[in-house]
């Protein structure tokens, strides 16, 4: 087998090393597609994912210059440290949409909402009602924006960051720490910003009920939350949901100048 591949390379040096370098792109392709949003959507079925990225691949080591594989060279290493490079890419870009679904999923349990579950197609996992609603939210917005361009301009950017046969890289080097503490904490400090007006609202009607338990405890308080609770959330919700739509579009593209 060695010795086809070193006869191989003789006979077609410029193509083996476009294989070469193919392997080691698709490998990055493979982890960006493993983690970034919409890329990793569990609706798209895996038979249309592997031919996208072979032909983003393709389109990448045309752009690229092939390089000859180093001496003394782990094929497996390679791909490795590949395919976690283009993970980090797709995990940075995904805490982005994550924020916006974390808002969702706060409204939805301040509503009252935690017990009505669904299955999201796009992570294979039951979440509420709202995350979901918030989560295609997100992935259109970000598709509407240009997001996508975003992560392709980033992955191939990545090749002047972390070469393709490069053996070993310092995270610290790579990834600007502040931006993923920052991209990390807005899981929090974002949902909180979307969540705020139902949050407030339903904590408002909490403060009311919990004074009508006091002045008329023959009232059934506990009940009544449940019926108010979903519908003053609901109004809410569609009253703010177009500053919403914008407050989510200013986040998202607050982010482009990273990628």
């Amino acid at each position: 087998m060695e010795q086809f591949l070193t006869q191989f390379a003789k006979i077609f040096p410029e193509l083996n090393l476009a294989l070469g370098t193919g392997i080691m792109v698709f490998a990055r392709m493979l982890g960006l597609f493993r983690f970034a949003p919409v890329l990793s959507a569990k609706f798209i079925p895996a038979m249309a994912k592997i031919p996208l990225a072979l032909i983003l691949t393709v389109i990448c080591v045309l752009i690229l210059k092939p390089q000859a594989i180093p001496d003394k060279t782990s094929l497996f290493l390679g791909l490795l440290l590949n395919f976690t490079f283009g993970a980090i890419i797709g995990f940075i870009a995904n805490c982005i949409i994550s924020a916006i679904s974390a808002g969702g999923d706060m409204i939805n349990t301040q509503m009252g909402l935690s017990s009505a579950m669904v299955l999201d197609p796009t992570k294979g996992t039951q979440t509420s009602l709202l995350g979901t609603f918030f989560s295609y939210l997100g992935f259109y917005i970000f598709m509407g924006v240009g997001g996508i361009y975003w992560i392709i301009n980033a992955f191939l950017k990545s090749f002047t960051i972390f070469p393709i046969y490069a053996s070993s890289f310092s995270l610290e080097a790579i990834i600007n720490l502040d931006y993923l503490i920052q991209i990390t904490s807005n899981v929090l400090f974002m949902g909180m910003q979307i969540a705020a007006p139902v949050l407030l609202a339903t904590l408002g009607q909490d403060i009311i009920l919990g004074i009508i338990s006091k002045t008329a405890p023959q009232v059934n308080v506990f009940q009544l939350s449940f019926l108010f609770k979903p519908i003053m959330g609901s109004l809410i919700l569609m009253w703010i949901l177009p500053m919403l739509v914008n407050t989510i579009n200013e986040y998202i593209s607050s982010y482009a100048p990273i990628f």
